[in-house]
C-alpha cells in the first residue's frame, strides 16, 4: 500500500515541477514579431548595440533555462544589457514566424533556443546553436560569456584591432 501512494506523490510532485515550468510566459504567439523585430532593430542602432534573437517558445524547459541562467546571474545580465537588445521570437503551432525564419537563413534547424546576432541594420551577423553554450544540466556561465562577448558591437568593429602595418 505505501508503494503506490509514493508512487503518487512523486507523480503528483514532477507535474507540479512541470507547470511552473510552463507557467513563465516569454514568447507572445500573438506578436507583431515584423514590427517589435524592427522596433527592436532600431533601439539596437540608437543605443550601439545589437539584437539578440533568442528563438524557441513557451513549451521549450531549455528556452527557459537559458532566460533564467542570463536574468539572475549578475555577469551575464550585466553584458546583456550593455551590449544586446533581446527579443523573444516565437515558434510554435500558435505562430512558427516562418517569413522571418527564412529571412534569417533557416535557424531553427539548429533546435531550440537558437540565438541569431543582428547588428544595428538588421543584418544578420552570426546564428549561434544553443548545444555550444550547454554545461551538465544547463548553460555555462563562462561559454554564454564568450558568446556574448564575441558577438558584441566592439568585437567586430574594425577600430578595437588598429592596424599594425605601417606606411
Amino acid at each position: 500500500m505505501k508503494k503506490p501512494i509514493l508512487l503518487i506523490i512523486i507523480l503528483l510532485l514532477m507535474v507540479d515541477l512541470n507547470a511552473q515550468t510552463t507557467d513563465v510566459k516569454l514568447y507572445n504567439p500573438e506578436a507583431d514579431a515584423k514590427t517589435d523585430l524592427q522596433n527592436s532593430i532600431e533601439k539596437a542602432n540608437t543605443e550601439g548595440k545589437h539584437v539578440l534573437l533568442q528563438i524557441g517558445g513557451n513549451w521549450c524547459s531549455w528556452c527557459i533555462k537559458f532566460n533564467k541562467k542570463v536574468t539572475e546571474n549578475d555577469t551575464l545580465n550585466i553584458v546583456l544589457k550593455e551590449k544586446y537588445i533581446p527579443y523573444h521570437l516565437n515558434y510554435s503551432k500558435e505562430n512558427w514566424n516562418e517569413d522571418i525564419l527564412t529571412s534569417l537563413g533557416f535557424p531553427q534547424r539548429f533546435g531550440f533556443p537558437v540565438f541569431v546576432v543582428l547588428d544595428g541594420k538588421g543584418n544578420r551577423l552570426h546564428t549561434q546553436n544553443s548545444v555550444y553554450l550547454e554545461e551538465n544540466k544547463g548553460y555555462s556561465t563562462k561559454e554564454v560569456l564568450e558568446f556574448f562577448n564575441s558577438w558584441s558591437p566592439t568585437a567586430i568593429d574594425p577600430k578595437s584591432y588598429p592596424s599594425k602595418v605601417k606606411n
